[in-house]
């Protein structure tokens, strides 16, 4: 699924990934590939992409996480999610 979370000033991330996980407004919760469309408010905390690996010029912004599958997690204080079609637009500051 492909997964781009934009902030005010750039693109954080654009690419596949095979889930990701949010800070949601009731609990973090995840997202994996055939997801049913979802359009959710996010609050402050970190947005974990689980993926391979982040490329350049993405890999600035993220921090691995040491989990037994690859995690790259980014901070955020507040956003929304809209997930449909396998594809998702993270929209945050």
């Amino acid at each position: 699924m492909n997964i781009k979370i934009l902030t005010p000033e750039n693109v954080v991330f654009e690419g596949e990934v095979e889930s990701v996980l949010l800070p949601g407004k009731s609990g973090e919760f995840q997202i994996f590939k055939n997801h049913a469309a979802i359009v959710s408010a996010l609050v402050g905390g970190k947005v974990k992409i689980y993926t391979d690996n982040v490329k350049s010029p993405f890999s600035k912004y993220f921090t691995k996480e040491n989990e037994a599958k690859s995690a790259f997690s980014y901070t955020i204080k507040s956003g929304v999610l809209e997930f449909n079609n396998d594809k998702g637009i993270i929209l945050c500051e």
